[in-house]
This record gives structure tokens, sequence and C-alpha cells, in this order.
């Protein structure tokens, strides 16, 4: 009896461990997919579309998390200083990366010092568009009536001082020899609706946040700032197209995670990626939404992490940029 009854307690006090042991074990096989937005938004959608076909490839769930606030500072500061293991990851645009460095005279993270890059995941080219009642057809005749004699600056939304649509005005104003008047806002939201209204001529956006507005006949677009054109336009010109090389601004999204992670790891991450984005389902989501999924190498991102930073860099330099 006595036997029975201490093999009883051996048992039941090895169940109660495992039982208890089970959560810890769950947690380290999660991966934190982070973004620097609110839910809802352009990233968190893409991020959302990701995560079941990667939590398949990874072998574990993924979760996405929100850390908004600080012009991505939050969410890399989250993600420089989780264990480099490959399970905490930051799906971020390229303004938190390549445009914020030369943005801020300080900021708290640096991405080439504290990051280590994963993927690219989607390319998302913006397009010029203006309200549907707005007399021109395309960029260069927005062009045009901006060089003409006598005429007023026509006026130019943006999401933000420093942003990627501001940006984007800005190399057309370089190409062009032009001078459209910048008029921030906070978020693309607002920016939009005071195009919608006819308060501002023009906003530069991501083709996934203005597909339905042009669809819809309510804006019109002029111009695609891309070397190519884009399947869901096919009509609109590019830039160069029209003759006005150099304006090319691609807000592409990419996946980083903190340096000092393996190499075993980084290829582990990036594999699952390429193979999520690669997964018909995830794809044709993304494609629908405007975006382009474009899977890389880690190398790959980090020598466009570098062109790009020092693109914005000179733009940002160039024009005496500064966040409000």
């Amino acid at each position: 009896m006595f036997k029975r009854r201490a093999i009883c307690a051996a048992l039941t006090a090895l169940l109660t461990a495992l039982t208890f042991s089970l959560p810890v074990a769950a947690q380290s096989n999660i991966t934190r997919l982070v973004v620097a937005f609110p839910p809802g938004g352009p990233v968190d959608f893409v991020a959302r579309t990701l995560s079941e076909t990667l939590s398949k490839e990874l072998g574990h769930q993924v979760i996405v998390e929100n850390k908004a606030g600080g012009n991505g500072a939050i969410a890399a500061e989250f993600v420089t200083r989780a264990t480099p293991d490959g399970n905490t990851l930051w799906l971020t645009s390229v303004g938190a990366v390549a445009i914020n460095p030369s943005l801020y005279d300080k900021l708290a993270y640096n991405p080439e010092r504290d990051l280590a890059p994963v993927s690219l995941v989607v390319n998302n080219v913006e397009v010029l568009v203006v309200g549907a009642n707005v007399p021109f057809a395309n960029g260069a005749e927005l062009v045009a009536a901006s060089r003409a004699p006598g005429s007023k600056p026509l006026t130019m939304a943006s999401s933000g001082t420093g942003s990627v649509p501001h940006l984007a005005m800005e190399l057309l104003n370089d190409a062009a020899k032009i001078n459209l008047l910048h008029v921030p806002y906070r978020g693309a939201a607002p920016a939009i609706n005071d195009v919608l209204a006819g308060h501002v001529t023009g906003f530069f956006g991501d083709i996934p946040g203005l597909i339905s507005y042009i669809n819809a006949g309510k804006l019109k677009a002029l111009g695609i700032a891309a070397p190519k054109r884009h399947p869901l336009l096919p009509t609109v010109k590019t830039f160069n197209e029209m003759g006005i090389p150099g304006v090319d601004s691609d807000n592409w999204y990419a996946l980083f995670t903190a340096k000092g992670t393996s190499a075993a790891d980084l290829e582990r991450v990036n594999q699952a990626v390429r193979r999520t984005l690669n997964n018909a389902q995830v794809r044709a989501r993304l494609q629908a939404s405007g975006a382009e999924p474009s899977p890389s190498t880690q190398a790959e991102l980090a020598a466009l992490l570098k062109k790009d930073t020092a693109k914005w860099s000179r733009i940002v330099k160039a024009n005496n940029i500064k966040p409000d």
C-alpha cells in the first residue's frame, strides 16, 4: 500500500510539474511580429496577412503586436532590446529605418548598428493624385501649370514633414525644377480628405491607401513614382515616361530583428518569410491591395537600406527639412 501511494504521489508531482511548465515552453515558441502603427493601418494589414502562413512555415505561433508612437522609435527599441534569436521581428516601412536617421538629430536607435536585416516584404510605390475636378490629366500637365509665368504654387498635402509623401513631392520639385507648396498633415487620412474636398491640389501616397478612391472616381491618378507602371493602374504613366526622370519613391516594408541574431536564425526566418510571400493566397491578397510582394535575401535588403538612406538623406539635407 505504501509503495502504491509513493508511486501515485510521484506521478502526481510529475504531472503537476509538466502542467506548470507547458506555458513556459509554449511562450518560447512564439514569434512576435511588431508593428509601429495602430491596428487597421496598411502596415498592420500586411503583418496580419503574413502571420497565419508564417506561423505554419516557422512551426509555431506568430502574434502581431502593435507598438505605435515615436515615429517608430518605440517599436524599434523594443526589437533592439529583445533576445537576438529571430523570434522578435519588426515589420517597418521605409521611413523609420531610412529617413529618420537623417531627419532627427537624436535617434534612440541606429538601424545599421542595432538591427539585422531579414527580408524585404512588399514594395509600395507612390502615385500622385489630385481631386476629381482638378483639370490636369497627367503629371506633365501639372508640371507645365507650375512652370507657367505668374502662376501661384500648387499645394501638395503630405502625411507629415519628412514623410514619404513629402519627400516624393520634393523629388518632383527637384526633377521638374518647380515649386510645389508643401502642406503637412498629421497622417494620410486628413491629407486625403482635404484633397477630396478640394482644399489642396494633390497628394503623393501609397497605392494601397489610394486605389479605392481612384477606382471610385473620387481621385485622379496623374503619375507613378516608380521605374514601371503599376498593374492596378496600367494606363497611368510613370514620371519617367512623361519626360521627368528621377521621381522614384517606394515606401517599402521590410522585416528586421535584433543585431547579434545568429546567421542560422536569420536564414531560418528569411526562408520562412520567402515561402510565406510565395504562397498563392498571401500573394493574391497583397496584390489585390496594391502592394507588391517582394521577398529578398538579407544582403539585398541591407543594400536597399543603404541606397535609400543615402537618397533620402540627400533630399532631407538639400531642403533643410526638420521634423514638426
